[in-house]
């Protein structure tokens, strides 16, 4: 990998070159990035602790909010300290450990939310068998998978990137190392290999997002038989925005990796960016503890605990 290139550092993009617009870049980030982490650290605090959320949903949730945790962090501390310190600089072997990380975490969260969708499936449709199928074991060998599927992903796209000769500069138009960022500055047709993994990846990603649609309406046609309309509503509000942040997930992440160049332009890539790395682990926690009152109810006991101690 150090053979692939002259420079020994990498130069992200600046969000704006006066110092006020930096700053509020700062807060902006800053308060996102701090909300991530209190509301995914809550629920990994909750859901450890409280023995009656032992329970393979709120295990894929927990797992869903330490991959929100690390996916978040990998971007945005740095694009962060960048506008404070007035820097854009980041070592070759940081921005290589960022696309391992990034692509590590983003891909193992995709695999795990289809997962998720395949135990809401089971837990409606098929509740006589949800013990048996859904039980210790078989959990912890789907989390076993999500988490090995997404280290090799990232190590084969990793790898790729960075064995391709690089020689159209070092300035990557975006605020972290983004691969199709990296691919711009690529002086030779190998840079195609990585975009047919791209491909691939894509492809594989279409799949599990058909998945997830595909066991979404099994779960809304067996909601729409509840005999309980109150029931209906529930299933039908805690359903459909974990629907809404996986189809902004994938459809954002997909444009952002293969969109032609025609469509390409450093506003539009930085507000897509943005949507599918940033947004979700900040949104997640919200979203799938919205109409969960055994969560919030736990949450609530961790919150009261911490500041009882406090006092």
């Amino acid at each position: 990998m150090s053979n692939s290139s002259s420079f020994n550092e990498f130069l992200l993009l600046a969000f704006a070159d006066t110092r006020e617009l930096q700053l509020l870049h700062f807060s902006l980030f800053l308060g996102i990035y701090l909300a991530a982490l209190l509301g995914n650290g809550l629920i990994i605090t909750a859901v450890a602790c409280d023995h009656r959320l032992h329970t393979p949903m709120y295990f894929f949730l927990l797992n869903l909010s330490v991959l929100d945790l690390g996916t978040i962090s990998t971007t945005v501390p740095k694009s962060m300290a960048n506008s404070l310190w007035r820097m854009r600089a980041i070592s070759y072997l940081g921005c290589a450990a960022q696309v391992f990380f990034f692509f590590f975490l983003c891909s193992s969260e995709y695999y795990l939310l289809t997962v998720m969708a395949y135990d809401r499936f089971v837990a409606i449709c098929r509740p006589l068998h949800y013990g048996t199928l859904m039980g210790s074991r078989p959990c912890v060998k789907m989390a076993a998978a999500v988490w090995a599927s997404g280290f090799l992903n990232a190590l084969l796209h990793t790898a790729n990137t960075f064995s391709i000769p690089l020689c159209q500069g070092n300035t990557v138009d975006q605020f972290f190392c983004e691969v199709p960022q990296i691919l711009k500055l690529s002086c030779s047709d190998s840079y195609l290999r990585e975009v047919g993994l791209l491909v691939v990846s894509a492809c594989l990603a279409l799949g599990c997002f058909i998945f997830i649609v595909l066991s979404y309406m099994q779960i809304f046609t067996a909601v729409l038989r509840m005999p309980s309309e109150q029931g209906r509503h529930k299933a039908f509000s805690t359903c459909i925005p974990h629907l809404a942040m996986v189809s902004l997930f994938v459809c954002t992440g997909i444009f952002a990796y293969l969109k032609p160049p025609s469509l390409s332009s450093p506003a539009l890539d930085l507000v897509v960016t943005v949507l599918y790395s940033v947004v979700p682990p900040a949104m997640n926690p919200l979203i799938y503890s919205m109409r969960n009152k055994e969560l919030k109810e736990a949450v609530r006991k961790v919150i009261q605990l911490v500041l009882v101690q406090q006092q």
